[in-house]
């Protein structure tokens, strides 16, 4: 019987392990809902279910998912996350907050809200309650939205400085900072899953900055994307910086983390929407892959680390620009997309990377079909998937909190069940 560790590796590299490895929560887009994690737990554990569970990533508002439960469902993977959330706090000093729905969690100490009187949550950078907010979960929500903070653009004005001035060298604080988690996390025998700071280019979840107090440059959503176009030069710009900092962060994990990471995520950027790419080849080539191939480069070269990359949607046809950039992996496999069938993504480059997610519809079928038709959606994705290897299950994306907890518990059960007896 393999190790957690060797049954993920042996699937990074193309052949079938003893069984599918699984994750759940190792980084922010494979994560679960605090809420959802809750029940799960309790439903898993029984009385071990004990205290709240953490909100690590209050953004999405995911939960932390402790050993007891990784034990529970036979998880694979553990994750070491950036150390400053979205909204710019360390997830420390904890303290008490009970959700909308009723959930009991413990929330970071500089997680700071009002109540407008609608009774929306408004959250804010750095716990900073003198600064304008810069999140807002509605009344009755599950997570926050960035609020927009970009001040009027004025063309002669627009310095992409202004777009950079969060990507900053890592101290040797922060260095150890991430070696005592990546030690932690490798000690449990599980494959370690980086989630590498400052290498998303334009990822557009980061754009506005809800963890600065007063960001300045181009923060807007729609003004952003239109730049693609409009600014390429700017965006280039904006790049060549990041990726200067990017790099010497970079090399410096390299060297710090060594072989206690398996998997490092270097990307969130999205390329895709539900009926297709919401950019052409031609510009994924010119904007962003040639940064994409650097630093797959730089880390195949230096390490042993397999890189992650993350997009949703319909990214059917940026897929071989995806291979050819260097990513051995690709998240979270949207297959209800626009021609994104799993048989079809198996058939043409299931040899050339690795897909992990694609295990069943977080949209469709995990929140709001049956626990029979989790079931089988898992049962089959899995069958797709894994045969001869470059397949790890996780579900489409993070896993809401309306899921009810029978679908987690089929979902598991399918995996169960699909393992050779």
């Amino acid at each position: 019987m393999m190790t957690h560790r060797e049954r993920v590796l042996t699937a990074l590299n193309h052949r079938e392990p003893d069984r599918v490895p699984v994750d759940l929560g190792s980084t922010a887009v494979t994560g679960i809902h605090v809420s959802a994690l809750d029940r799960l737990r309790r439903a898993v554990l029984g009385e071990r279910a004990r205290g709240r569970v953490r909100v690590h990533e209050p953004y999405q508002m995911l939960g932390e998912v402790d050993r007891d439960l990784r034990d529970a469902l036979g998880v694979d993977t553990v994750g070491v996350f950036p150390r400053y959330t979205m909204f710019g706090f360390e997830c420390r000093d904890w303290k008490p907050l009970t959700l909308f729905d009723g959930t009991e969690c413990e929330v970071p100490g500089g997680f700071e809200i009002t109540v407008t009187p609608e009774g929306d949550w408004l959250i804010y950078p750095e716990g900073d309650r003198s600064a304008p907010p810069s999140g807002r979960m509605p009344a009755g929500g599950y997570f926050f939205d960035a609020i927009i903070r970009q001040p009027p653009l004025d063309e002669s004005r627009l310095n992409p400085a202004d777009n950079t001035e969060e990507f900053k060298d890592l101290t040797e604080d922060d260095l150890q900072w991430y070696e005592a988690r990546a030690q932690t996390a490798a000690a449990e025998g599980r494959a370690v899953v980086l989630s590498m700071p400052g290498t998303a280019f334009g990822d557009i979840a980061l754009v506005p900055a809800p963890w600065m107090k007063y960001p300045r440059g181009i923060r807007d959503v729609a003004e952003w994307y239109a730049s693609l176009v409009e600014r390429p030069a700017y965006v280039r710009e904006v790049f060549d910086r990041q990726c200067e900092v990017g790099f010497r962060n970079l090399d410096r994990m390299i060297r710090r983390l060594g072989d206690l990471v398996d998997v490092v995520l270097l990307t969130g950027t999205d390329f895709g929407e539900q009926r297709g790419p919401f950019i052409s080849p031609e510009m994924y080539r010119d904007l962003f892959k040639p940064y994409h191939v650097f630093f797959n480069e730089f880390v195949h070269q230096h390490s042993r680390w397999k890189t992650m990359m993350h997009s949703c949607g319909s990214v059917y046809d940026l897929i071989p620009d995806f291979i050819e950039a260097g990513f051995d992996i690709l998240n979270p496999v949207q297959c209800s997309a626009a021609k994104m069938d799993p048989r079809v993504l198996k058939r043409e480059f299931g040899r050339q990377i690795v897909f992990w997610g694609g295990g069943v519809n977080t949209q469709q079928t995990l929140p709001f079909g049956t626990p029979e038709d989790v079931y089988r959606e898992v049962r089959e994705r899995i069958e797709i998937f894994s045969e001869g290897g470059g397949f790890v299950f996780d579900t489409v994306h993070n896993i809401q909190g309306n899921t009810p907890t029978e679908n987690l518990l089929a979902m598991f059960r399918a995996i169960h069940d699909s393992q050779p007896k």
